[in-house]
Order: structure tokens, then C-alpha cells, then sequence
């Protein structure tokens, strides 16, 4: 299904299809503030094992990362002990950014088989940030990538759906996406250091 919904007012009944097709276990592609996502309800096993055979990767070796709805619930499932990296998430967050941190007992273990991090992200945009908060929970995330050697991301919603349709429940068409990934930050080795230099600008 390619569901198109309005960034700048999401309809309360696409959002509702969305989250009744997360509830089930299922799996869904969304614009964010970067790249598009391909994600599911954090609870849902099966459905992680779904995004990481579209991906083609064993869960246990995947480095998803999972998408929150402000602060607060990103406290309930990381450990933020450090005043300044809570100051730096609050500074940069909502945006085109990922945070490594260290993973709280609330974080499935599907996640953190081996180590004890994951990468948190509060994209900048309407459309999955409600879905997030319609849901109630957090979503994991992994990049829509392409098999371009030029152009690595997919930008334009109706050719991810032509791509995905049979391995996705739905696809939202929330317009043309960035093709360039979010910025990522470690944060778990005392200062923070920048893995990957995306789309966000980092202000120490």
C-alpha cells in the first residue's frame, strides 16, 4: 500500500492505518528528516526479523537504531547520566541526527545481543514523529538503501514503493526524501565523537 500523508498535518486517519499495520507486527516505510526509514514496532520480534531479512543481514549482527518520541522516552530506555550529553541531545534534537548511547534493561535484548549501545533518533518530521507518539512505544529504524553505485539513498516515495511493496505492509509517501543520511554521534566514549558526517551539523 502507498499511503500518502501531509507532513505539515498528518491525517489522524492515515496515522491510525499506520499504527493499527505496526500493532499487528507489521512493517512500514516513512519519510523522516533524512533519508526514508524502514521500521517497526521495538516489541514485535518477528516483525525485527522481517526488517533485517529486507535487508539482507542476521538480527544479531543489524545495528538498527530506534526512533523516540522526545526526551523523556529516550531516558526510559537509555541510560543519560552525563548533564552535558543530556544537554547536547536536548540542543540537536528533534534533527537530522543519530546518538549512540548506552541501552537501558527496557531496550529488547534482540537489539543489544553483544553490546550494550544503540543509536537514538528524534527526526525532525511530523509524519513519524505522531506515529511514534500515536503508538506509544519507540520504532526501530534502518535506512531505505539503494543498490545504485552513484546515488545510495532512494528519494522519491513511488519508486521505494515499486520496490518494496511485496516485502512492506505500507509505504507513506510524505514527498521526495534527503539523500543523505543523518549525522552519527557516539556518545559512550567519554566526549562525544562523529562516526558518520550526514546531513546534521554537530555544535560542540
Amino acid at each position: 500500500m502507498l499511503l500518502k500523508i501531509y507532513p505539515e498535518n498528518p491525517q489522524p486517519r492515515a496515522i491510525k492505518t499506520v499504527i493499527d499495520i505496526l500493532e499487528k507486527g507489521g512493517v512500514i516505510i516513512y519519510p523522516t528528516d533524512s533519508v526514508y526509514g524502514i521500521g517497526c514496532d521495538i516489541h514485535q520480534p518477528k516483525a525485527i526479523e522481517r526488517v533485517a531479512r529486507i535487508k539482507g543481514i542476521a538480527v544479531e549482527k543489524a545495528q538498527f537504531s530506534i526512533i523516540f518520541r522526545d526526551l523523556s522516552q529516550i531516558s526510559e530506555y537509555c541510560r543519560l547520566t552525563d548533564n552535558a550529553i543530556f544537554r547536547m541531545l536536548k540542543h540537536h534534537l528533534p534533527g537530522p541526527f543519530t546518538f549512540i548511547l548506552e541501552a537501558g534493561n527496557k531496550v529488547p535484548k534482540i537489539f543489544t545481543p553483544k553490546k550494550k549501545t544503540i543509536g537514538i533518533r528524534i527526526p525532525d518530521n511530523n509524519i513519524i514523529r505522531t506515529i511514534v507518539e500515536e503508538l506509544g512505544r519507540p520504532l526501530l529504524t534502518t535506512s531505505v538503501k539503494d543498490d545504485d553505485e552513484i546515488i545510495e539513498y532512494t528519494t522519491d516515495p513511488e519508486l521505494i514503493h515499486e520496490r518494496y511493496k511485496a516485502l512492506t505492509d505500507v509505504v507513506i509517501d510524505g514527498g521526495f526524501g534527503n539523500n543523505i543520511a543523518s549525522t552519527v554521534v557516539d556518545c559512550t566514549t567519554g566526549e562525544p565523537v562523529i562516526v558518520r558526517q550526514g546531513i546534521g551539523v554537530v555544535e560542540f
